[in-house]
């Protein structure tokens, strides 16, 4: 039996398709609308908002939670001071991750994290001795992205400190007469906060910011908007740009920090801190052992046209994203990488994918060819690598 979220009242009458999907064991839209532009667009346009209380939430509190959280996530924690967010990894004594996630500091003892995936074992038998707890919480929290260029405008009308809150940056307010903590963070590469609060009240926090959103074109927006803005952020997803450590099947599956594009949250490996991964990390960047290296793609539009003229077809431009592996190649056919997620994107106006490449090859403006099928045969469109993310407005962080 499916769980729903503290939201879900509001979700099932807005959802005009009846269209499902399961995350983490909820129920949650696929999409509101019967074209799921209308919220993709909502998110870069005006303001959408998203029910994303299955994540995984756990409130890890304790004399020793910094001491503990130093040691186990790859991002160093003690650099995180209280009223502000990480995004961060952990690893496996390989170096290699297990997954990401969010961690709020909330006070000097007292973080939030969460991830896709339960971990909540994982983590408490990391413990020891140390004077800390890890409880799950998921069920006690009901979260709501508010994402959007009029985000802050809708979010600042029920809480007016929100105004002037810095990207990364979490405060406790309240909306109504709700208390909340709210978070300006996201998973859609643009402007946008999140709002925490007790299960108990989400209903009228749910009512009070569609309230505050009319006259914004406020939307609620499901999982296909999203996994179409975060591809264009560049945001990486568990199970489609890389999968956990712990239950891949071989080293092929497993991805390091440094594959993954993620080395800007390792720049203290020269101090004293232990984490676990510590040091085979730092032998992989001594030894230059890296396989790929994470890329945006941008595909030739005018090649990709003229490839399906050739067969006889109308050439495709499907916004939505596929989450599988396209394989990349060089002049020389030689097998040089693959795509993970892949679309069409709507703001860019371009077929675009989050990839790795050899990293020799992942220079920007480098060419590499793109396997897709069509008429039933293996074809290859030239792409050009580009920095992630694909789509980055200043709006985000300011």
């Amino acid at each position: 039996m499916f769980r729903t979220t503290p939201f879900h009242p509001r979700v099932q009458s807005a959802n005009e398709t009846g269209l499902w999907s399961h995350w983490a064991g909820y129920l949650v839209a696929e999409k509101y609308q019967m074209a799921e532009k209308f919220e993709y667009f909502a998110i870069r346009n005006a303001v959408g908002v998203f029910d994303s209380t299955p994540l995984y939430k756990y409130r890890i509190t304790g004399t020793d939670a910094e001491k503990f959280l130093s040691g186990v996530l790859a991002r160093n924690i003690q650099k995180c001071l209280p009223g502000q967010a990480h995004y961060t990894i952990w690893c496996d004594d390989s170096g290699y991750v297990i997954e990401d996630g969010v961690v709020l500091r909330l006070a000097g003892d007292q973080f939030l994290l969460t991830s896709a995936r339960p971990n909540l074992s994982y983590f408490q038998n990391l413990i020891g001795y140390s004077r800390v707890e890890i409880e799950e919480v998921t069920e006690q929290l009901g979260t709501l992205a508010v994402q959007g260029p009029r985000s802050r405008q809708v979010i600042a009308a029920l809480a007016p400190e929100m105004e002037t809150i810095r990207y990364f940056h979490v405060v406790d307010s309240k909306i109504g007469d709700a208390a909340v903590t709210i978070s300006r963070t996201g998973f859609t590469g643009d402007l946008g906060y999140e709002v925490w609060v007790d299960s108990a009240d989400a209903l009228s926090v749910w009512d009070r910011i569609m309230d505050a959103g009319e006259g914004h074109g406020i939307l609620p927006f499901g999982q296909i908007a999203l996994l179409m803005a975060r591809i264009e952020a560049g945001l990486l997803l568990l199970d489609a740009d890389f999968e956990s450590s712990r239950f891949a099947w071989n080293d092929e599956h497993r991805s390091t920090p440094i594959e993954l594009g993620l080395g800007w949250m390792l720049r203290d490996l020269d101090d004293d801190r232990p984490f676990i991964g510590r040091k085979a990390i730092r032998n992989e960047l001594a030894e230059q052992t890296s396989r790929w290296k994470l890329v945006g793609l941008v595909v030739d539009w005018l090649d990709y046209d003229q490839m399906y003229n050739n067969a006889g077809l109308v050439p495709p431009k499907d916004h939505v994203p596929v989450a599988e592996e396209f394989m990349l190649y060089d002049a020389d056919y030689q097998r040089v990488g693959y795509a993970t997620s892949f679309m069409y994107s709507p703001v860019l106006q371009r077929h675009i994918a989050i990839a790795r490449v050899k990293p020799e090859l992942a220079k920007p403006g480098n060419r590499v060819d793109l396997e897709v099928t069509v008429n039933h045969r293996y074809e290859r469109v030239g792409a050009e690598v580009v920095r992630l993310p694909l789509y980055n407005p200043q709006r985000k962080t300011a």
